[in-house]
């Protein structure tokens, strides 16, 4: 039985992570704001569709909400990015960006999982609840 005044071991970030993380919440919280840009101005001849604009700029919100947490030590920001890459994945075959393209924008889940398990007792997968 666990002695209810003990600290719990105190969860440590490696470096790497909290780059990744950082980068992906500035990164997706641009590219939100240029996807909405870009469907509040789309014109009948825009490249893409406004339903692919607000649907990519809803992945990259959910994306920061991901982030954060895993921030906050939540597997659940992972299962969200697999999510999203899975929609985004779908959209970017729906306009037409072939599967080579649209298969490399999955790379970013394998990356992050990559980066979760950098340390050895002290890696991020380890440590999410």
């Amino acid at each position: 039985m666990e002695n209810p005044t003990q600290t719990p071991p105190l969860k440590q970030r490696h470096g790497c992570l909290t780059a990744w993380l950082t980068l992906m919440i500035i990164l997706n919280s641009i590219l939100s704001l240029v996807y909405l840009a870009s469907a509040a101005g789309a014109s009948s001849e825009s490249r893409l569709p406004t339903f692919a604009l607000l649907l990519l700029s809803a992945v990259g919100i959910a994306n920061v909400a991901c982030a954060i947490a895993l921030f906050k030590w939540k597997k659940v920001g992972f299962y969200g990015f697999i999510g999203t890459s899975a929609v985004a994945f779908i959209v970017n075959l729906s306009i037409g960006l072939g599967i080579v393209p649209s298969l490399l924008g999955l790379g970013g889940v394998g990356m992050l999982y990559g980066i979760l398990q950098i340390g050895k007792e002290q890696a991020g997968w380890r440590q999410l609840d």
